[in-house]
């Protein structure tokens, strides 16, 4: 298991100005990428999307076969982050006051009277992996998702404000399908993303074999402390974005409903389409991506960079792509191309 000592990047200045947290953000994503490729090898575009959505306050769902170490990722990054971290087993039998907590009966030791006390449970945390999100029943799969929209929890009445910052990294396996219970879509447009990890390379899973078969324990070094990141979150959302990338947004965002004439994919492939959140994350998750890498404003490149993780989960194959074997990403791809053509025609 990997020890974790602190760094000089954990706390940012309290007087600095924007250039300077910007400077100092860029030098972090290196530094979080560093030590969590201590423990992971490869996954560079999923451990940045994972970021840009811990700088955005927004909740991630990763999906990928058993063994593509999604648990590991996250769990590292937790010790990486100087925040508290729980996991959460999510398995049939889960029932909503496992992870939210409940009120359990306390003797005052001089009183001997007997009373009611909250006791948090482990949704109590600025960190939350819920692993294997789908196999859990749907009222325990809503208490969670009520608690990422919300950031609240309520018993017997009583709302209990969660940790700030608060993220939900979950995990779901494609396969393996018997007794599981899939997020109908209004859920899944909770998690600003949902990222595909894929097998490595073959080098990759060399290096894998070379970590994971020997007896050697890296150490972490600590990146962001709660008020630091807390902070960041604040900037992230000073990021100037010009007319032009709102428009982008918008029209990439409406290429995805079906109906629109001048983008036929849309209607050929497509049953439902992303709705007003999705442009919402685009933007948000194009101004942090702009700040990691040490601009001050948003481009439509990092858009275009961000649609598959924002866009995937929140429209709708119809039967006709099912049969094409056309996935949400393709179709995906064909938009953004198409809007970039668009573009540029209009420019020239």
């Amino acid at each position: 298991m990997a020890t974790t000592e602190s760094s000089s990047l954990s706390t940012l200045p309290a007087d600095g100005g924007d250039a300077e947290l910007v400077a100092r953000l860029s030098e972090a994503r290196e530094t979080i990428l560093e030590e969590v490729q201590k423990i992971i090898v490869g996954q560079t575009e999923v451990l940045e999307q994972l970021v840009l959505a811990i700088l955005c306050r927004g909740h991630c769902l990763l999906e990928g076969v058993p063994g593509l170490a999604k648990t590991v990722m996250v769990q590292t990054l937790g010790q990486i982050l100087d925040m508290s971290f729980s996991r959460i087993q999510f398995t049939p039998d889960l029932m909503p006051s496992d992870i939210t907590g409940t009120d359990i009966i306390q003797e005052d030791p001089e009183t001997g009277r007997r009373q009611l006390e909250f006791l948090p449970g482990p949704l109590f945390s600025h960190l939350v992996l819920a692993d294997e999100i789908n196999r859990t029943p749907p009222k325990t799969q809503a208490a969670l998702l009520e608690a990422m929209q919300e950031r609240r929890t309520t018993c017997r009445g009583r709302t209990y404000e969660l940790p700030d910052p608060f993220f939900v990294l979950a995990t779901q396996n494609p396969i393996e399908q018997e007794g599981t219970y899939n997020l109908p879509e209004a859920q899944l447009d909770r998690f600003m993303f949902m990222v595909k990890v894929d097998y490595p390379t073959k080098e990759e899973e060399i290096e894998v074999l070379r970590r994971t078969t020997g007896d050697e324990r890296p150490t972490l070094k600590r990146v962001f402390d709660a008020a630091s990141l807390i902070k960041l979150q604040h900037l992230v959302r000073q990021v100037p974005v010009a007319d032009h990338v709102y428009d982008y947004v918008v029209d990439l965002v409406h290429s995805t409903r079906p109906g629109h004439n001048d983008v036929p994919d849309a209607t050929r492939w497509l049953q439902w389409g992303a709705g007003p959140r999705a442009g919402q994350q685009l933007i948000l998750g194009g101004k942090a991506r702009a700040l990691i890498h040490g601009r001050f404003h948003v481009s439509t490149d990092d858009i275009a960079a961000l649609a598959k993780p924002v866009l995937r989960h929140r429209i709708v194959c119809n039967f006709a792509a099912q049969t094409a074997g056309l996935s949400s990403d393709e179709i995906i791809d064909r938009l953004v191309d198409h809007l970039d053509k668009s573009t540029k025609s209009a420019h020239s």
